[in-house]
């Protein structure tokens, strides 16, 4: 698979997960791809999705140029966050944030919210270079030897010496300027070859880049071929397109890093209703700051804080003008009819008082038909009592965060999820588990689990085989009390497991918001994972754990963890 390019400058500030994809359910494409990005200095999060790998690269450049510019902002204000004046700044700015709570829903009623395709295209010309850059090579020329002539006194012609003493002086200018023809010809002959060598070295310089451009070109068109492919099957109302569509329609909103942005999106194209769960912000992840003050004795910068009454008043505005908003947005920019309905769940995480455990619900639900929502003055409109009157469903209080049904259920769809197939029919007394192959393990536990669950509705799905300690299957059990959200982790082991693997499953527990989990091995686990464990919403099967559900299902198998260690290479 292809990679994405990252460009910052802030690189080393940045956690950036591995680039996934959702194939199609025999496999044989990519539906999306996705890839998930940590801003560890901001402790900002991003999980980008698209369709084709170049709308994401537009994506993540989009966002790491967001966060570069984000981060100035931010180590400015650390930088220069001393004394009275960087009380008024940040007094100020808590004032502006306060403020901006309030005009979530009016921001958008002065956009234009439909796409402008033409700004997802790379206009970019190619670089081409203005010459050739190393300098064409020069040789200068040596002068010609001068003459010398013949040095003769009184003496010498007296003496008979003067044809002497010429002839040598003729030998020497002869052997002077044949030594001088000799090196300018070996000159000339070098400096020849260094000019034609220097020419090829231009005309493959040229060539390269004639080609890199037409490959840049030829890039960009394919690209925007893909843009106009993704527009035309929008309107042709294909139902991929459709969510594509969506999702850029809300990546494209702007709410000032008032919130990192969450959601997942599902479209039923019978009846054109686009169902969305959104992450709204919870009670405390909105500004709260009310004014800043310098200390002057101690040099200090002391918050004062808004009201416990006016931080929930600020969250049931924001979450009701999020909703607004929202559904403002995708039916604004829906040109081709795609919408006729849109289910908003309002979703928020949070920490049950009672448990300590990280928790996600929907705290409020609205089904909103087109026709009745457009025909709404937004501009004057209460938000809460236009939520109210589209029959959306809430506790009156939002900030207590009391769970509502919402007014349609989202299908339980995870990408990671693959189509199960029958492992557990084929096995007998002659199969060892533990010689299995990672695959048809993680299949025959979700079988398994799946017939546990079945008498009372329960629903299991296998996630993407991996052998890497994730999440190998997830089961739905609807048993109000035991029930929820439930990880399950095979481990085809031949070796005990030891408390790191429980460790890890308890922390995706905690990540996935699952109500427990559930550790599956072919062998034991150790005294420290199972002190571990005592204490938490975790359970361990080992071996006989397995073969005993096996039976009690009508199935035979055997595991020897010895013979299936002497088996491997």
């Amino acid at each position: 698979m292809n990679d994405i390019t990252l460009h910052s400058p802030n690189l080393d500030k940045l956690e950036i997960g591995p680039l996934s994809a959702k194939f199609s359910a025999r496999g044989d494409r990519i539906l999306r791809y996705y890839i998930d990005i940590r801003h560890k200095t901001m402790n900002l999060h991003r999980e980008l999705g698209a369709p084709e790998l170049f709308i994401l690269q537009s994506k993540v450049d989009a966002l790491l140029a967001d966060w570069d510019a984000k981060l100035v902002a931010f180590e400015t204000k650390r930088l220069f966050q001393t004394g009275k004046g960087a009380a008024d700044e940040m007094t100020a700015d808590a004032i502006r944030a306060q403020e901006g709570i309030g005009r979530i829903l009016a921001h958008t009623l002065t956009i234009d919210d439909a796409i402008d395709w033409n700004t997802l295209k790379d206009h970019s010309a190619y670089a081409m270079p203005a010459k050739f850059p190393e300098a064409r090579p020069t040789a200068a020329a040596r002068p010609e030897p001068a003459y010398e002539a013949p040095q003769i006194g009184l003496l010498d012609k007296l003496l008979g010496k003067r044809r002497h003493l010429e002839d040598q002086v003729a030998r020497r200018n002869a052997r002077a300027g044949e030594e001088w023809r000799t090196a300018e010809a070996e000159r000339e002959a070098g400096y020849a070859a260094d000019i034609a060598a220097w020419t090829l070295r231009e005309e493959a310089f040229w060539t390269g880049h004639k080609a890199a451009k037409a490959e840049f070109l030829a890039a960009q068109a394919a690209s925007h071929a893909k843009i106009d492919a993704l527009r035309n099957a929008i309107a042709d109302h294909d139902p991929d397109a459709v969510i594509e569509h969506a999702s850029l329609v809300l990546e494209n909103s702007e709410y000032s890093g008032l919130f990192e942005k969450s959601y997942d999106m599902q479209y039923r194209p019978a009846d054109r209703l686009l169902m969305l769960a959104y992450r709204l912000p919870g009670p405390d992840d909105l500004p709260q700051v009310k004014a800043v003050k310098y200390v002057k004795a101690t040099g200090e910068l002391t918050e004062t804080r808004i009201s416990d009454r006016d931080r929930k008043a600020n969250f049931d505005s924001a979450s009701y003008q999020i909703c607004l908003r929202t559904l403002h947005e995708l039916f604004e920019a829906d040109v081709d009819g795609n919408l006729d309905a849109i289910l908003f769940n309002g979703m928020v995480e949070s920490i049950d008082p009672a448990t300590g455990l990280e928790r996600q619900g929907c705290i409020m639900s609205i089904l909103a038909k087109r026709d009745e929502f457009c025909r709404i003055d937004l501009s004057r409109a209460d938000p809460k009592a236009c939520f109210k009157a589209l029959k959306g469903v809430s506790a009156a209080n939002l900030a207590a965060l009391a769970p509502v049904p919402p007014v349609i259920e989202m299908d339980r769809e995870d990408r990671r999820f693959i189509d199960g197939r029958e492992v557990v029919g084929g096995i007998d007394l002659s199969t060892n588990l533990a010689s299995i192959s990672w695959d048809d393990f993680e299949h025959l536990v979700r079988e398994l689990f799946e017939k546990e669950f079945l008498s009372r509705g329960g629903e299991v799905k296998v996630t993407q085989s991996s052998s890497d300690g994730g999440v190998d299957a997830i089961a739905f059990d609807p048993d109000p009390i035991s029930g929820g959200k439930i990880v399950i982790q095979a481990k085809r082991y031949t070796r005990t497991v030891g408390v790191s693997a429980v460790r890890d499953l308890f922390g995706t527990v905690m990540n996935e918001g699952a109500s427990r989990g559930i550790l599956v091995t072919t062998s034991d686990y150790g005294p420290d994972a199972y002190r571990f464990a005592s204490d938490k919403p975790l359970a361990l099967l080992n071996g006989a754990n397995l073969l005993h559900m096996l039976e009690r299902h009508g199935y035979q198998a055997r595991i020897d963890v010895a013979e299936a260690r002497a088996a491997r290479p």
